[in-house]
């Protein structure tokens, strides 16, 4: 996360509000609303780059009450998070799209049970270079550019879009572990996975690198998640999708309702075993009684009511032996 999302949390004084959270009986979650005194120990997670900033958000602010507690936030992508919670490796699996079949057998091969907690929404978020004069693309038009039999170089070539914009195109995609290249090829290309490789600017986990690239090319274009967008509004513009409706904006409330085509949940995925330790216990309670506060106040997309309350009932049955799930 940059710095200047730490300067909004700090003033916003999130930092110090996990005392007045944990005793507040009204919290969103439902959640215990206390902390457990003395806690210490370790907190392994990874996974997904968008999700990871978020939980970096919330481990800032737990570590402020439990001192004695370190949380370390990897971010190798979705899928080599679930690689590594599968094998146990890792407390808590980061992710921006659902386990898969390969990854839920792995787990199951090795005895890992856990949950999908849902502690976001995401509008995942088409970007092009500011001073681009195209406002709005549709699913075929972003289809045509992004195929794997796409041979598209230059935004003239789009058909049907309006205005013309002559540029050559400058592509750049999250990586292949990437649960946001996941999402975006299956929603866009018909086929999770399938993407033009060739002209494409693979940035990894490295979401940065597409705001720099995109900024810096009058034809580029790239995609990550909403919060990424609300950090880089100043450098990068956001494509509205039409799916067939209209064409739509990311926003908070286009994501909640699902009327954004490219709107997403995202998760945390904590594992049965690691319940056990009550260290792990307070942090995803802590997680869930303060991420909506959180969430906002750093661009990212808050749970409704009624997701919030789901979540805090599948970590309950995780916490109590039931509800666990390898798959």
């Amino acid at each position: 996360m940059s710095s200047k999302w730490w300067l909004v949390l700090a003033a916003s004084g999130v930092l110090a509000m996990g005392v007045a959270a944990c005793g507040d009986d009204d919290s969103d979650s439902g959640g215990s609303g206390s902390t457990p005194d003395n806690l210490s120990g370790d907190i392994r997670v990874d996974g997904s780059s968008t999700v990871g900033p978020l939980t970096e958000a919330i481990a800032e602010e737990f570590n402020a009450e439990n001192p004695d507690v370190k949380v370390t936030v990897g971010t190798s992508g979705t899928g080599g998070g679930f690689e590594k919670f599968c094998a146990g490796e890792t407390d808590i699996s980061d992710a921006s799209r659902p386990i898969e079949e390969d990854e839920t057998k792995a787990c199951q091969a090795q005895g890992v049970n856990y949950q999908e907690i849902q502690v976001a929404n995401d509008a995942l978020t088409v970007v092009a270079n500011p001073d681009n004069p195209v406002e709005c693309l549709t699913t075929e038009q972003l289809k045509s550019v992004w195929e794997a039999k796409s041979t598209l170089k230059n935004w003239s070539d789009i058909q049907g879009l309006q205005p013309s914009f002559d540029a050559d195109l400058a592509l750049y995609s999250p990586g292949t572990d990437s649960g946001t290249f996941d999402f975006f090829t299956d929603k866009i290309n018909g086929e999770e996975g399938s993407q033009r490789t060739a002209d494409v600017n693979d940035i990894g986990e490295d979401d940065n690198a597409t705001v720099t690239g995109v900024s810096g090319a009058d034809g580029g274009m790239g995609y990550f998640g909403f919060s990424y967008y609300q950090e880089n509004q100043d450098k990068v513009k956001a494509m509205q999708i039409d799916s067939g409706n209209g064409c739509v904006a990311p926003a908070a409330e286009t994501a909640q309702d699902g009327s954004y085509y490219l709107s997403r949940p995202l998760f945390v995925y904590p594992s049965a075993s690691a319940l056990d330790n009550e260290t792990v216990d307070a942090f995803l309670q802590f997680y869930l009684d303060n991420i909506n506060a959180v969430a906002e106040l750093i661009g990212f997309i808050p749970m409704t009511a009624e997701q919030a309350q789901a979540s805090q009932q599948k970590l309950d049955q995780l916490k109590g032996g039931g509800g666990a799930t390898t798959g």
